[in-house]
């Protein structure tokens, strides 16, 4: 009864009450692929556009995300409710430091491997919609992090599983079919707990507007089954984040389709389950989430070190990187897990590292296959000789995937340690030490065998995929641009540290998020 006679009290305000102001700069980031990815179907027989569209895309959502990420830190949180229903009635988008960040980073990760795909994507792959399949994966994504509904966040993790699953299988390779198939299952799986847990938060709170429940469930105390939930949405989550024991699927299907397409998954999709986690088990379900603490810590621990033996056990270029997807998982869940504003800060700072250095592992990948015509470290030598260059670029992403300074991965990695000890999460600090120990090993292993191996006289193997040749002027560029973005964190992390502070901070303390959707007279 008494969430009913608060409904009609928030439906009397919204009669009565001025329609909030609209900030149109919230969903530009989700509208602009939308419409890039209309425009490419209704141009799909005019194929040598596509990537030309798609970049122009890319970039300007690269300047949209900026600008909202630049407006966030200057005014706060802003909010757009659709149509004329005031929330929590009406679908509203809410971004607040953490979801422009995410996006912003991105929108940038997608733009570098458009410009990768240039060569990598041919004729075939554009003609069966990999342009369009990408700019609908990147309205998902971007609408995951700037959404402010439960139910909405449900609709673009929907959006952009179904395109992941038509990039997933473009080519239809046996492998591929194998790979999206376990992708699938899984991901179905996951799916479909967000769903049931998305219909049981209703049934309990009557309202799926995040403000509205991170206002209401710590009001509401006992009288609601809210540990279930947390519980509910932490194995969900959990799955589409691919954390242990379920991350199975990753490594069993990431290295499947086209370098560029496991470019993508590894640095975003793993990322928006991340981002999931912090805005429901932080923002929302904060005394659930420190009864989980000790469960999400021991699983953080488990995906780090089972990521990082993974990788140190394979000898495929791509599925090296698929085990360190997985490795980075566990320790952005450590974050969560301590649930400090150090511990979140760090979370939040190596996500954004992640994006970056994952996809820019996946893409040094493919430029090693150009090179030396293999992903398979059994076949690859020699090519320090071939490319003092890419050598170079593959020193420096090592570094940061590793956490080694100059790199963007250090200053993430000592933030989660500091915080852990300071809570006296040994375990979780040990971790994160010998799991970037094992990564260092597994990297410096595809180093040594192919860059600083003697090529042999006779090239040829029967583990070689494609003949060695040049690498592609768009490839170089695009790795160049990754590269340069994670020195950036690394050398000077200062306002990627107060950035990720600050996004930290909004979590903990949800109030600006809130007055965001409800404005002072607004009927909240």
């Amino acid at each position: 009864m008494a969430v009913q006679g608060e409904i009609v009290d928030k439906a009397a305000a919204m009669v009565a009450g001025p329609i909030a102001s609209v900030d149109w700069l919230v969903i530009a980031p989700v509208v602009l692929p939308i419409i890039g990815g209309a425009v490419l179907l209704l141009i799909r027989h005019s194929i040598r556009w596509h990537a030309v569209l798609a970049l122009v895309v890319l970039v300007v959502m690269v300047g949209a995300n900026g600008l909202l990420l630049q407006r966030v830190l200057a005014t706060g949180p802003v909010s757009m409710t659709m149509g004329s229903w005031l929330p929590p009635f009406g679908i509203s988008f809410t971004a607040d430091v953490l979801g422009a960040a995410f996006s912003l980073t991105a929108s940038l990760v997608a733009f570098v491997c458009c410009a990768y795909s240039l060569r990598d994507i041919d004729a075939t792959g554009r003609r069966y919609g990999f342009y369009p399949f990408l700019m609908l994966m990147m309205a998902g994504v971007s609408g995951a992090f700037l959404t402010g509904d439960m139910f909405n966040l449900y609709v673009w993790f929907e959006v952009f599983l179904i395109s992941s699953f038509g990039l997933l299988i473009l080519g239809s390779d046996k492998a591929q079919i194998d790979g999206a198939t376990k992708y699938a299952i899984l991901n179905l799986v996951g799916t479909t707990l967000f769903l049931i847990a998305t219909g049981y938060l209703y049934g309990t709170f009557g309202t799926l507007n995040m403000a509205d429940l991170a206002t209401r469930a710590g009001q509401i105390g006992t009288a609601a089954p809210l540990m279930t939930l947390a519980t509910l949405y932490l194995l969900a989550f959990g799955m589409k984040a691919a954390a242990f024991p379920l991350n199975f699927w990753l490594p069993a299907s990431y290295h499947t389709p086209p370098v560029i397409t496991g470019a993508l998954f590894g640095g975003l999709l793993t990322k928006v389950g991340v981002y999931a986690l912090l805005r429901t088990l932080v923002m929302i379900f904060a005394a659930e989430r420190l009864v989980l603490a000790g469960l999400i810590g021991w699983v953080a621990v488990a995906t780090m070190l089972i990521g990082a033996l993974g990788a140190l056990a394979q000898s495929d270029i791509r599925r090296i990187a698929g085990f360190l997807v997985i490795s980075g998982v566990g320790i952005m869940l450590a974050g969560i897990a301590l649930g400090s504003n150090g511990g979140l800060s760090g979370a939040i700072f190596y996500a954004l590292h992640s994006m970056l250095a994952l996809s820019a592992l996946y893409l040094l990948g493919g430029l090693m296959r150009q090179r030396g015509g293999s992903f398979s470290l059994h076949s690859l030598s020699g090519l320090y000789g071939a490319s003092p260059f890419l050598a170079a670029l593959a020193f420096i992403i090592s570094l940061a995937v590793a956490g080694l300074p100059p790199g963007s991965g250090l200053w993430p990695k000592v933030m989660l340690v500091r915080a852990s000890l300071d809570s006296g999460a040994w375990q979780i600090a040990a971790a994160i030490l010998v799991s970037g120990f094992l990564a260092t090993v597994a990297l410096g292993r595809v180093f040594i065998l192919a860059f600083w191996r003697e090529a042999p006289g006779d090239k040829a193997s029967s583990d070689k995929t494609a003949a060695a040749g040049p690498m592609s002027a768009s490839g170089c560029s695009a790795l160049v641009v990754l590269v340069a973005a994670m020195l950036a964190m690394g050398v000077l992390p200062e306002p990627f540290i107060r950035l990720s502070t600050a996004a930290a901070s909004g979590l903990l303390d949800a109030s600006a998020y809130v007055q965001a959707v409800f404005p002072a007279g607004s009927g909240s």
